[in-house]
């Protein structure tokens, strides 16, 4: 009898009942992310997308996103674009609103930063960088070892802009929902990762003007609000935590991503991709399973 696919794949990587992997976390391993890290993004419908927020390597930027919530700047706007196999992209489609005043228009090119190794580091060179790896705080890193930068890959959220020297203010900002394209890496600002509800954007019918707009303003999915959720009432507040690098369990986790096991795999690859290795999130214990 043929198996699926998908059940085969997922035996491969789940251990008998009661079975523990040298990989597997531990309580301690699971931190929560700040409450004004995240940005919730609400769709028309009742779609909620979550973001997660990376302030550390892009603050002029995501100080930025941070005002444009508070200002409910995003509300009433739409999701204007849907290319497939590349981003989905929303905010003011016709570049003409106003930035509120606090906001810096023409932010730094935060595209990299002065390297500091990464925790835990792949066994094979990256195509696109020298270093590839993660930061203890639970992000995917490359580098040449001069400079480090964020890479882009799926679900990762970046900064649409004109042709430089244009950084992008954040009001428009794109997630990758296709093949990771990495050519984008330290030429675009990338200021965090969906980290829940990337199925009410990467299922998005796709644009058919050019790079995936939408033709027919009718096709535009509205947004109804943009909040950090620090913002929200304490009832309705998400919470997620992120899996910490620090600590041997998770140097376990990457040699399994790169050395896929039978039964499925009968060759395993020796090396991935750092797209192909995420750092898990989840939403907090006490919240699991709801909406």
């Amino acid at each position: 009898m043929i198996i699926p696919f998908l059940a085969l794949a997922l035996a491969a990587q789940t251990p008998a009942t009661g079975a523990t992997k040298p990989s597997d976390p531990i309580a301690t391993d699971w931190r929560a992310i700040p409450d004004d890290e995240l940005l919730v993004m609400t769709l028309h419908g009742g779609g909620r997308v979550v973001i997660r927020l990376a302030p550390r390597y892009a603050p002029v930027h995501v100080a930025n996103i941070r005002k444009l919530a508070q200002a409910h700047w995003w509300d009433g706007e739409t999701v204007y674009r849907a290319q497939d196999n590349y981003v989905v992209q929303w905010g003011d489609v016709t570049e003409k609103k106003a930035l509120p005043a606090d906001v810096v228009a023409k932010p730094p090119a935060e595209y990299d930063w002065a390297a500091s190794d990464a925790v835990d580091r792949l066994t094979r060179r990256d195509p696109y960088a020298a270093r590839a790896g993660f930061s203890a705080d639970g992000w995917q890193i490359v580098g040449n070892g001069a400079r480090s930068w964020l890479p882009h890959c799926y679900g990762m959220v970046g900064v649409a802009r004109d042709l430089a020297p244009s950084t992008g203010s954040g009001g428009d900002l794109y997630t990758v929902i296709g093949h990771a394209p990495r050519h984008l890496d330290r030429n675009i600002a990338l200021v965090g990762r969906v980290i829940d509800g990337m199925e009410n954007l990467s299922t998005l019918p796709r644009g058919k003007g050019d790079l995936g707009f939408y033709q027919d303003p009718a096709r535009r999915l509205p947004i109804e609000s943009v909040r950090l959720a620090s913002d929200l009432p304490a009832a309705q507040r998400p919470h997620y935590q992120y899996r910490a690098t620090d600590n041997p369990r998770f140097a376990a986790y990457i040699h399994e991503r790169e050395n896929r096991q039978p039964p499925f795999f009968t060759v395993p690859a020796g090396g991935a991709d750092i797209c192909n290795v995420p750092d898990p999130v989840r939403r907090a214990p006490d919240e699991a399973g709801a909406d």
